[in-house]
Formats: C-alpha cells, sequence, structure tokens
C-alpha cells in the first residue's frame, strides 16, 4: 500500500509544479500626448522608453490626441494612465482636476501666433476678417487661443476660426487657404520650425495681452519670449502656460514614486529628446495649481529635496 501511496504521489508532482501560477500581467501605463509632431508625444515617447526599460513590471506606451483637454478626460475614462495637460484646462471645471493628482511641472507652453512674413498680419487685430486655425477641439490650444480672442474682442471678427490641429495648421498656411495659426508648445515645435525653415514666417508678439489673460481667466498665465533662436525669425514676447504630467489620483503609491524618480533622475535622457524637458527640476515641479501632487509623487520630492 505504502509502495502504491508514493507511486501515487511521484506521479502527481509534474502535475502540481504544472499548475505554478504564472507572474503578474505587466502594468499597463498609456502616456496621452499630443501630435506626434509636437512636444508632447517627444517627451512621452521619451519617458515611455525609459519605464520600460527600468521598471520591469510596467508596459509603457505613447497615446496620439488632441491634447490637453482630452488628455484630462482619457485619464477620467481609464483610457490613460498618465497625460500631458496645461493648467489652464484643469482651471475651468467646476471641480478643478477632479479624481486627478499631479506627478510634477513639466516647462511652460508659449503660444505661438504663425504667419506668413510677407502677409498683412503683424497684430492681433490683424486677425479681423481673415482664416485663423484656433487649434483641434480638446487641445489646450483652442482654449488659450479663444480665451484671448475674447478677451481682445476679435474673436466675432474672424472671417472663419477654423479647428485645425498643429499638422493641418501648418499645411493650410502653407497653401495659403489659411492666413495664420495658433499652436501651444514647448520650444521649439518641430511643425512649426519646419514650415518656419522653408517658408519666411512670422510670429505676432502678444505680450501685451498677458496681463488682461490673467485678470479675465487665471494667473496661471505669464509672459515668456520666443527668441530669434527658436526658430530663426524676429524675437516676440507672447502668453505662456505651465503643462503637467498627470496621473488618477487612484494611482498606486509606489508605483507614483518610481514614476516621478525616473522622470526626475533621467532628465538629461528627456531633454535629449526635446529641449523643453531640460526645464524640469524639482524645484518648480512641485508647483501644480490647482492640482495636489499624488501622495507618491509628494513622497519623492520630499525624500529628495535639493
Amino acid at each position: 500500500m505504502l509502495t502504491v501511496a508514493l507511486v501515487a504521489v511521484a506521479t502527481a508532482l509534474p502535475a502540481v509544479a504544472g499548475c505554478t501560477p504564472t507572474s503578474a500581467e505587466p502594468t499597463r501605463l498609456r502616456i496621452a500626448t499630443g501630435s506626434a509632431t509636437a512636444v508632447y508625444y517627444a517627451v512621452g515617447q521619451s519617458l515611455a522608453t525609459i519605464l520600460n526599460r527600468e521598471l520591469p513590471d510596467v508596459t509603457a506606451s505613447v497615446v496620439v490626441t488632441a491634447a490637453s483637454a482630452e488628455n484630462v478626460r482619457l485619464v477620467r475614462a481609464g483610457e490613460a494612465e498618465l497625460a500631458f495637460t496645461q493648467a489652464d484646462i484643469l482651471a475651468t471645471e467646476p471641480v478643478p482636476g477632479e479624481g486627478l493628482s499631479a506627478i510634477a511641472r513639466v516647462y511652460d507652453d508659449l503660444l505661438h501666433l504663425v504667419t506668413r512674413a510677407q502677409g498683412p498680419i503683424r497684430h492681433l487685430a490683424d486677425l479681423k476678417g481673415r482664416r485663423v486655425a484656433i487649434g483641434a477641439p480638446g487641445s489646450g490650444t483652442a482654449i488659450t487661443a479663444e480665451r484671448l480672442l475674447k478677451v481682445a474682442e476679435v474673436d466675432d471678427d474672424l472671417a472663419e476660426p477654423l479647428p485645425l490641429g498643429i499638422d493641418d495648421s501648418v499645411a493650410a498656411l502653407r497653401a495659403g487657404t489659411i492666413d495664420a495659426f495658433f499652436f501651444s508648445g514647448g520650444l521649439p515645435v518641430k511643425a512649426v520650425a519646419d514650415f518656419a525653415a522653408e517658408t519666411p514666417a512670422r510670429f505676432v508678439d502678444l505680450g501685451q495681452w498677458v496681463e488682461p489673460l490673467r485678470r479675465s481667466h487665471e494667473e496661471v498665465y505669464v509672459a515668456r519670449d520666443i527668441p530669434a533662436s527658436a526658430y530663426g525669425t524676429e524675437p516676440v514676447t507672447t502668453v505662456a502656460v505651465p503643462n503637467y504630467l498627470v496621473v488618477a489620483t487612484s494611482m498606486p503609491e509606489q508605483l507614483v514614486y518610481d514614476v516621478t524618480r525616473l522622470l526626475m533622475q533621467r532628465r538629461d535622457e528627456l531633454s535629449g529628446a526635446h529641449p523643453a524637458a531640460a526645464r524640469l527640476n524639482p524645484q518648480s515641479a512641485i508647483t501644480t495649481t490647482p492640482l495636489a501632487l499624488h501622495p507618491g509623487a509628494a513622497r519623492y520630492y520630499q525624500t529628495h529635496k535639493p
């Protein structure tokens, strides 16, 4: 009987071994970015590469979107885990950033108003009667541009405000089917740089409208310069707004801590993907009004004070 029992146990062992639980599925981190020719995408792609390389239990990828407003919606809907967004998008909500937390303030987006150098548009008021691309629906560009046009009392005087993203805007200005376009992004925006390299371009100075925007809307707006070195054009002052890397508040603290750690520790690599990321630093990263930092991000900054 003992021999029979031992044989039975021995026979069963391979079956038991075959039932050993497999390792858990990797955690998916989808990063909502923007156009493939804009800054969010370049920085997001680099961040995904870093996360995949250094967090073995994570699978990271980027999602091409219309940018800020759509990105926030995707995180809330569970269709993305991380997202880039402009701060002024969050401030427009009844409960600013409900369900969202910040990982970091990344850099500032600058509002570009681009036209042809030989054209008649030199000031914001010159847009009256013109065909102007104001940004894709769901983008931060559209929110900021619409606010600016309203403050300047130009919004009702455009011949045709067109809801175009950056790639379609550049193509339309190149073809002459629009007279100007807005785009909000970190310097330099590749699609804008490519346009300026092949077509004499002018960037309209918007500096005088920063304070009116701050008074009428959000104090997140600041004045920043687009220097000659960015696109080889005359320098101008424009409206800028901070942008953040955000996450659902429900994301596990340790995972957010690790993402924050790599965001800060791999700044050189991220800035190699796009120069705007060189502005990342712990001192400015923690300023994320109106959002609170996620507890995982807050723990990182508290334990790694410069």
